[in-house]
């Protein structure tokens, strides 16, 4: 499947379950970079950029952002089918060892369809809320400072005065309240942990 914008891109990659992406930057609509961003909120999704750009800066900045691999145009055909077959090795075998489900308490999260269910009612959570559960889950009672969430969920460094943090956490403790139970709590002059 194609797509002849970022927009539409998007819109694709929201609706089907995609296994690669062969990411190209200039776009209409929403060009590569912010695609690519876009895709790491919420996914691990294998992603391949194509550019005629052949920065060796241009390229060290796409992969630390999150693309998997990096091809320069004009390109062999051979050579990208390689490329392609190399990421979706690596992804079947990420999937295969990876946990398909967690569950702590009355919560659990399939890892597969991203479902979140508290006391078995399905929960909508928005990617980095999504992607905050996920953190405070795999450490049950470890103490995560604002500075910790925000580094390890939106891979920038944290501004002490920003309160982004704090309203992802009071928009998540609004959606797990179910039945009265408060799962994150706050400790103090340090941060969050889930219990």
């Amino acid at each position: 499947m194609s797509a002849f914008s970022g927009t539409e891109g998007k819109l694709l990659f929201e609706q089907y379950q995609i296994d690669l992406v062969l990411l190209d930057l200039m776009l209409p609509g929403m060009n590569g970079d912010v695609f690519l961003e876009d895709i790491r909120n919420s996914s691990t999704v294998p992603v391949i950029v194509i550019s005629a750009i052949n920065a060796q800066a241009s390229k060290l900045e796409l992969l630390t952002s999150g693309a998997d691999d990096y091809i320069t145009k004009p390109f062999d055909v051979k050579e990208l089918l390689a490329r392609v077959q190399i990421q979706l090795r690596h992804a079947e075998k990420a999937t295969d060892s990876m946990i398909k489900e967690v569950q702590y308490k009355n919560i659990s999260v399939n890892i597969d369809t991203r479902e979140v269910k508290c006391n078995k009612q399905v929960i909508h959570l928005t990617g980095r809320e999504y992607a905050i559960l996920l953190l405070l889950l795999a450490h049950p009672h470890k103490v995560f400072s604002r500075a910790n969430i925000y580094e390890s969920v939106w891979n920038e460094p944290f501004l002490a005065n920003d309160k982004t943090i704090n309203m992802h956490i009071s928009n998540l403790r609004q959606k797990l309240n179910v039945e009265d139970t408060n799962y994150i709590k706050t400790v103090w002059g340090i941060g969050f942990k889930f219990d």
